[in-house]
């Protein structure tokens, strides 16, 4: 009990990209990174303007520099 802080169920897959950071370049890919394995490592809630601003800031994200961040918009009603 009161454990849970933040959550929300995610868009269909067909809207996850991926983000890498190689030398400084962000580069974006359609799609999960594993699709054959789903795995999540953890997560941020972030609002942005569209796909360039989420990749923008997924581009931040340290992570995106060394493997790869996933974008799951998030599901509104």
């Amino acid at each position: 009990a009161g454990a849970f802080k933040d959550g929300d169920p995610c868009q269909p897959s067909a809207t996850t990209f991926s983000v890498t950071v190689r030398d400084g370049r962000p580069k974006t890919a359609d799609g999960p990174m594993h699709a054959e394995s789903p795995w999540l490592n953890g997560y941020f809630v972030l609002e942005c303007k569209d796909k360039a601003d989420a990749a923008a800031w997924a581009a931040k994200n340290p992570a995106a520099h060394v493997g790869t961040v996933e974008v799951h918009p998030i599901l509104t009603f």
